[in-house]
């Protein structure tokens, strides 16, 4: 199982589900982990009897919530420790210091820092990589209405003195393309759908999914993404 990581303050839920999607339509058995303070997934996500921590599926995704480790998770499920999870991935939804280090996240994995520009996102964010006993790889996905220099040269200022590799590609999500209204009704609808989100946005998910599925051909994900796009769901 090939884990990969969302870290920091700025809400990514929608983006991890609808990454996970794109996964599941190759054939990719996926797991979220949402293990984030506001677990934001137990309010978006059905599920039929939430308790504390819970495992759901969703549009073929298996989502977990309220779960600290990995280890909590097996437990959950009934496999022994030392037996590896079946899923081919695992996306996590990190914003803590103490989750970095509970899920043992790795330098050599894949690993994303995800952050608007507003103070808060940035600060709360890299607080999440204060603790870093090791370096670690990082790709910038970046949600801003206009991207400027000026934004990028700040989060590397605000990012000095911490253990953090910058990966030199950046992966820009847009704010005023009308994609949170979607989302929104998206999530009253309680179905992922991407026939009305922006293309930036898609081409962004399309761009991490390449990233992670080293097995996949670009034509075999443009033909996924049309796949999701024709399903106009209820």
């Amino acid at each position: 199982m090939k884990k990969v990581s969302f870290i920091g303050a700025y809400d990514k839920t929608d983006m991890i589900l609808y990454l996970a999607k794109i996964l599941t339509t190759v054939g990719k058995k996926v797991l979220v982990v949402d293990s984030t303070i506001d677990q934001k997934a137990k309010y978006i996500v059905p599920a039929i009897n939430p308790t504390i921590s819970y495992i759901t599926e969703f549009e073929e995704i298996d989502v977990a919530v309220g779960f600290s480790n990995f280890k909590e998770i097996k437990n959950y499920l009934g496999m022994p420790e030392d037996k590896e999870l079946e899923y081919d991935y695992a996306l996590l939804d990190i914003d803590s210091g103490k989750a970095i280090e509970e899920f043992e996240i790795q330098p050599t994995e894949d690993n994303y820092f995800v952050t608007g520009f507003d103070v808060y996102s940035l600060k709360k964010g890299l607080e999440a990589l204060n603790a870093l006993k090791e370096p670690l790889n990082l790709t910038k996905v970046l949600f801003s209405k206009t991207m400027l220099k000026e934004d990028d040269d700040y989060l590397n200022f605000l990012s000095v003195g911490l253990k953090i590799v910058w990966k030199e590609n950046r992966i820009y999500f847009p704010t005023e393309n009308g994609d949170a209204t979607v989302l929104a009704e998206n999530q009253r609808l309680a179905k992922i759908k991407f026939r009305l989100l922006s293309q930036q946005y898609k081409e962004s998910l399309y761009f991490i999914a390449e990233e992670i599925l080293k097995d996949v051909s670009g034509s075999e994900l443009r033909r996924a993404l049309r796949i999701i796009e024709r399903d106009k769901g209820v």
